[in-house]
Order: C-alpha cells, then structure tokens, then sequence
C-alpha cells in the first residue's frame, strides 16, 4: 500500500516539473555592445615625389698651387682664410732662372728682328731666318713656362684653405705651398636610390639646408648625373651646383638634399586610420560598407605627409575609412559612427 503512495507522489511531482518546464519561459542572452568608431572620407590628391638625402658641401674646384720643380720660396704673399681673385699672385720662388733667361730672350729677341729685316731685303737665306725663328719661340715658350712656375698665380677665385710652408723655405714637391678652394658656386654630391635613376633629369630645381646655418633654404640644380648604379649601396650618383652667390655654405658643412621626382595623384587618409598588424609588416584599414559593418582592408602606404598618409594601393577615393576604435574591430562586425 505505502509503495502505491509513493508512485503516485512521484508521478505528480514528475508532473509539475513538466508543467513549469513548459509554462513559457525563456532564457535571457546579453547581446554584445556594437563598438563605437570615428570615421573619415579618403581623398584623392596630388602629392608631391619628395625624398630627403644627406651629403656634404664641396668645392666647386680645390687648386694646389705648386711649380714643377724645387726651390727657394722667395717671398709668400696671403694666408689662410684669405679671399684671392684668379690671376692673384700667391708666391714667388727664386728669381735666378727666370731673370737669366729674361736676358736671354730680350737678345734673342734683337737677333729674330735684326734676322727678319735682311731676310725682307733678301741678305738672308729662308731656311737660317726659319731656323732662327724656331729658336727664338721655342726659348720665349720655355721662358713663360718659367715664369710660370716661379710666380705663383691663383687659377680660380676662392679662399686659401692650406698653406703649408713659409717665407724662406726650401719646396721639395713634397706637398702643396697652397690650396684654394672655390666657393662659388659649390657642388653637392647626392646617393639617390636605383629605384628613382629614371626620375632624375639635368636642370631639375633641389632645395638644401645646413645644420650650420638654421632657418636658411638654398635653391640647387642638377649639374650632372653619373651613368653607373652602385651595386653596394644600390645608388647613383647626382652633382648638384649651388650658386652661393654670398659664400655662405662652405666646404665640409653637412647638408640636406629635397629631390622633388614630380606629383603622383594619389588616395589620401588620415594617418590615425593606417593600423599596422603585430609581428608583421602588414598595414590595414578598416573601411565602412553601406550596411553598417566593416571590412578589414590591407593597404601599401606611401609617403607619410604631415598628419596623413598615402595609400598607394588597396583603397578607393571616396571611400569612408574608421579613424578611431580600430581596438575593438573584426572583420563584419557592425559599428556604430559617432
């Protein structure tokens, strides 16, 4: 009898657990908060080509001033720091040599007309006057080469850089008496990448500045490029000539070469859109789609201007990119535009 209650008990407790299993009520799920994000429009626009180079300032042309042979320095006529003019007489050797053959020539000379008057008359065979004149070109050649040698001219205008002997001293050939250097204009020799060779052409305007001298930008010109890439740097060579018209840059300074290569019509962002993915190379974008969603987008970047950056490829002008709360983002997911 009891056993018969104590089924009857648990079929209705069975009963009532099935009654309130099936009364209707569901389970509650939190639905995750859709991430809120800034967005912007990517433009297109033109950009210009510009790369910044490092180089040195240089001489537009060092002369060491040196006769072709020993001898006495008789007489020194400038210093170092001295600004000479070209055809300026720097120094003079000894004046032995050249004042011998200053007698020589002023007889040889009286003999070559005294010559040429009776050749005229005909008192003089052609083959002795022509022997006599050859003599005599030959000697005053060798007298201006002398001459030459023992008063020391300056070539070119510019600064004497280097004097390296005194008043009285015996030049062996060992070194330079002096070295000029001229200013101006100058010249900068620039490494520009294998990648631009074909960009670069003759005349094209570059702008320098100098650590030495802050707040000063000086206009250059592509003097020249040289025909052979480096294979260890993998770059070429550019001469640029600058004017210097007030000797401001000198040489040795250390100088900041901008090429511009042209303008490229580019897409433009936000440099705060650009995320770059960890432990990779790889950047992205995350860009809104008309349904309120978003797409992960890799991108190549370009040139970084200011607050912005160029995509040179995976991105559409006009497109409308997340600017902020990338953080929280995945592919698909839909956002809410602040």
């Amino acid at each position: 009898m009891k056993s018969g209650i104590y089924v009857i008990l648990a079929a209705a407790f069975l009963a009532a657990s099935c009654a309130g299993n099936n009364s209707g009520e569901k389970t509650t799920v939190k639905e995750a908060p859709v991430p809120n994000v800034e967005v912007a429009q990517a433009q297109a626009r033109a950009v210009p080509q510009e790369s910044l180079y490092s180089s040195t300032v240089e001489a537009f042309a060092v002369n060491n001033i040196m006769p072709q042979a020993g001898g006495r320095i008789r007489k020194i006529n400038v210093e170092v720091g001295d600004y000479v003019q070209a055809g300026q007489v720097l120094a003079e050797m000894d004046r032995l040599q050249m004042e011998q053959l200053e007698l020589q020539i002023k007889n040889d000379e009286d003999e070559y007309q005294r010559l040429k008057t009776l050749y005229e008359q005909g008192g003089v065979a052609k083959s002795d006057f022509e022997a006599a004149e050859l003599g005599y070109k030959v000697r005053r050649s060798n007298y201006e080469n002398v001459k030459e040698n023992t008063i020391l001219r300056s070539p070119v205008t510019g600064f004497v850089s280097a004097r390296n002997f005194d008043q009285g001293d015996m030049f062996g050939m060992s070194a330079p008496i002096f070295t000029v250097q001229q200013v101006v204009p100058v010249k900068l020799l620039v490494g520009i990448s294998e990648s631009e060779y074909s960009k670069v052409k003759k005349g094209d305007v570059v702008t320098i500045t100098a650590d030495a001298i802050p707040g000063r930008t000086f206009t250059g010109k592509v003097e020249r490029i040289y025909p052979t890439i480096d294979a260890s740097t993998r770059t070429f060579k550019v001469e640029v000539k600058v004017p210097n018209a007030d000797k401001a840059l000198r040489p040795g300074m250390y100088a900041r070469v901008k090429v511009n290569f042209g303008d490229r019509n580019s897409v433009i962002v936000p440099d705060r859109a650009i995320v770059k993915q960890e432990g990779t190379g790889t950047r992205f974008i995350y860009v809104l789609r008309e349904d309120g969603t978003v797409s992960y987008v890799p991108v190549t970047v370009g040139r970084h201007i200011g607050k912005e950056y160029e995509v040179v490829d995976g991105l559409a002008a006009g497109e409308t990119v997340v600017v902020k709360g990338q953080a929280s983002l995945k592919d698909g997911v839909k956002v809410n535009v602040l």
